[in-house]
């Protein structure tokens, strides 16, 4: 039976990934998302899985999932992150170890498994989420920052990696948008975080939408492995 595209998003209960999700439904898209707790986002084209993205037991049920009932993977976006701000001098490594895993090991687990399906078809679109926290050297954010750092590495070099696959692998860090990442930051200091962006205001959910749907596109198979940093540096 032939499918229509299939996108998996990670993170889709709630914030950017949840509206993500409902956008690309809208669209006609089969999505399928997972968060860490269940959903009441319904929908006959959305299918929703409970689980930690670094559990690779339970991520590689997911991808099998995928792979029986709908025998292909177009798009893999790695929109689930954790952020803690917190100087480095009061961060327990709990927390070093939990964003370290959600961010960077649950973006290569998702990749691996994505890249093993899309490969069959010679076609797959990978966008991972990067930060405006690597080029302004956020203070607070130093353990959030180095692991986004890391999955522009990941990114950079899982694009060469692919390429002959037909699979693009490339990333956006958002700006500002008010979603629970910072809902918990003082408002002078988002205030101060905004004026170092040259578009001095919050983005939105469809603005970042805009940017992957940019990635997504079949015209643009040669924007392989670019980072696309929103709200201006």
């Amino acid at each position: 039976m032939q499918h229509e595209q299939v996108i998996l998003i990670t993170g889709t209960r709630k914030g950017i990934g949840r509206q993500l999700a409902e956008k690309y439904v809208d669209l006609g898209f089969i999505v399928v998302g997972c968060s860490r707790e269940s959903s009441d986002y319904e929908h006959s084209n959305y299918y929703h899985f409970c689980l930690n993205v670094t559990d690779e037991i339970e991520v590689k049920k997911l991808f099998k999932f995928i792979t029986d009932e709908f025998q292909r993977l177009d798009v893999l976006i790695n929109n689930a992150g954790i952020a803690s701000m917190n100087h480095s001098l009061l961060t327990p490594i709990s927390t070093v170890k939990r964003i370290l895993d959600t961010n960077v090991v649950g973006t290569f687990l998702f990749s691996r498994e994505a890249a093993k399906i899309m490969k069959r078809r010679n076609f797959g679109r990978i966008v991972n989420f990067a930060t405006f926290a690597i080029p302004f050297k956020l203070e607070g954010e130093a353990i959030y920052a180095a692991s986004k750092a890391a999955v522009v590495s990941l990114t950079e070099i899982l694009s060469r990696e692919y390429a002959s696959f037909g699979i693009t692998v490339n990333a956006v860090a958002p700006p500002a948008v008010k979603t629970d990442l910072v809902k918990g930051v003082p408002e002078e200091k988002m205030d101060g975080l905004l004026k170092r962006q040259s578009i001095h205001r919050y983005g939105t959910a469809e603005e970042v939408g805009s940017v992957i749907d940019f990635f997504l596109s079949q015209n643009n198979s040669m924007v392989n492995g670019q980072v696309v940093y929103m709200g201006g540096l």
